[in-house]
């Protein structure tokens, strides 16, 4: 063979080479557009690993010890959750979810066949309406390399994730942001560079896995103005996202009310922020009394029933936050687990 076939032989084998590989990953990416038309029945087991390593042993309604995984798809729940921190500690209840660790927990719901969202809090530790703490390891960074860090974070998560052979079907940029994230640079006082923070982490994700939706989170999903406010502020900044998600919470609500005192202002609010900015809408955290299992059964399944009502099926599905999080462990009162390790007659309404 001569050198010029030789060079051509090369030319051939690495072109090749790259069409293959553009075919793997347009399969891979096109594995999470399969559930298009079907609802998501969802969990956030972040706390799972905690579980299982100090021993806490899980069993479904039979009584029989079982992996928590299948007692929850046997409850036709389709969707895992994953909350993920920058830097976190090791503490039981208020540490993991390491890169690593929600790389492991997503690749083990992978093999359960579950749909994945993923979740960017953006701190070391807990963010939420009441802390939206900045990494250790950003603090002191100018605006500039503060963008760089959300970029490179994230980029480096989905990455992992992609590596792994998983691509969310929905990721997060932040968690219950209504004054904002990686505080101080962005808050809602300065919506220019919250908007910019936001499309780091959104651009970050879309590079890595292009058919990921990427959700903006606020909770009280039944507080209509706290919703028009926020996303009227992120469109006019050129926020960038394709779904607004939503925690709905009876329980914290002023006067812990039953949900049948908010639940048409949570389905009035998902219609309205369907129809307003064009967006697909999804509660991506309820949680009901873990001591009134019947309660949460029905305000599941007026939930479900909610969010199934908007129009154009622009309603996803519902998640439950942390259902396994039994109180004999995490001290959390809503769960829908009982101290026996079994779940409730809660979860019972993913079977509707």
């Amino acid at each position: 063979m001569n050198t010029l076939s030789t060079n051509n032989f090369f030319k051939r084998r690495v072109l090749l080479c790259f069409l293959i590989a553009i075919c793997l990953t347009s399969f891979s990416q096109a594995q999470i557009t399969n559930y298009k038309t079907k609802f998501a029945k969802g969990a956030d087991i972040s706390w799972l690993p905690q579980m299982e390593a100090t021993g806490f042993k899980f069993y479904n309604t039979a009584g029989k010890e079982e992996d928590c995984f299948k007692i929850l798809k046997d409850k036709e729940i389709n969707t895992i959750r994953l909350r993920t921190w920058v830097n976190p500690s090791n503490d039981k209840a208020s540490g993991h979810c390491s890169k690593e660790e929600t790389v492991a927990m997503a690749v083990r719901a992978k093999k359960w066949g579950m749909r994945i969202m993923i979740d960017f809090h953006y701190s070391d530790t807990w963010a939420d309406p009441g802390k939206q703490v900045k990494p250790k390891a950003w603090e002191g960074h100018d605006f500039n390399t503060l963008l760089d860090d959300v970029y490179s974070y994230t980029e480096d998560v989905m990455q992992a994730l992609v590596n792994a052979g998983v691509y969310p079907e929905w990721v997060q940029v932040g968690n219950e942001t209504p004054g904002g994230m990686i505080y101080p640079e962005g808050i809602t006082n300065n919506w220019p560079q919250l908007a910019q923070l936001i499309n780091k982490g959104y651009d970050a994700i879309k590079k890595v896995c292009s058919k990921s939706k990427v959700i903006l989170h606020l909770d009280r999903g039944n507080d209509n103005a706290r919703f028009r406010n926020w996303f009227d502020k992120a469109t006019l900044h050129g926020a960038k996202f394709d779904v607004i998600g939503m925690s709905y919470y009876p329980y914290w609500l002023k006067g812990k009310p039953d949900y049948t005192l908010s639940i048409d202002d949570l389905g009035k609010n998902l219609n309205d922020m369907a129809q307003r900015y064009n967006k697909e809408v999804m509660i991506v955290e309820v949680g009901g009394e873990a001591n009134k299992p019947h309660n949460t059964y029905g305000m599941l399944i007026a939930v479900q029933q909610k969010v199934k009502q908007v129009p154009n099926g622009k309603g996803l599905g519902v998640l439950y936050w942390e259902p396994q999080g039994a109180a004999s462990w995490s001290h959390y009162a809503l769960s829908a687990w009982g101290d026996d390790g079994k779940p409730t007659k809660a979860l019972d309404a993913f079977l509707k």
